[in-house]
């Protein structure tokens, strides 16, 4: 009688798993590398960025910039950490994105389309990385 191998629902589920992560991995070293250039523009002061007068939390534009290339490069290394398998990643890769998320909404009126986006990029980012389970994840 033949048999037949049928994977089972946890071989499955950590395959899934698996793929999750490493989807938020990429998703989150792209979107790093784009804080990192938004942060470079910010710093040129470049006329990229719209200037709004009556804003609460106003900030000088180069320390927009210097805010995002700082947290940019520290999402480049966590999403490093994320693609290693390293649980740890896991939990700054939900800070850092978080940090980001907030980053991004606050920086609307300088970029509002473009942070908006982003807002939704690493809200989805988050999502990836809690879903997941330690034991899905470990293996």
């Amino acid at each position: 009688m033949a048999t037949t191998s049928t994977p089972h629902r946890s071989e499955t589920s950590t395959g899934a798993a698996g793929g999750l992560v490493v989807f938020a991995a990429v998703m989150l070293f792209i979107s790093g590398l784009l804080a990192v250039f938004r942060g470079i523009m910010g710093i040129a002061e470049d006329d990229v960025f719209v200037t709004t007068s009556n804003y609460v939390f106003k900030f000088d534009l180069t320390s927009w910039g210097w805010i995002h290339l700082i947290l940019g490069a520290v999402a480049v290394l966590v999403s490093v950490g994320l693609f290693s398998a390293a649980v740890w990643a896991r939990v700054l890769g939900v800070g850092i994105a978080g940090l980001l998320m907030i980053v991004s909404f606050l920086s609307i009126p300088y970029y509002p389309v473009w942070s908006i986006t982003l807002i939704a990029l690493y809200a989805f980012i988050i999502w990836a990385l809690c879903v997941v389970k330690r034991d899905a994840f470990t293996g």
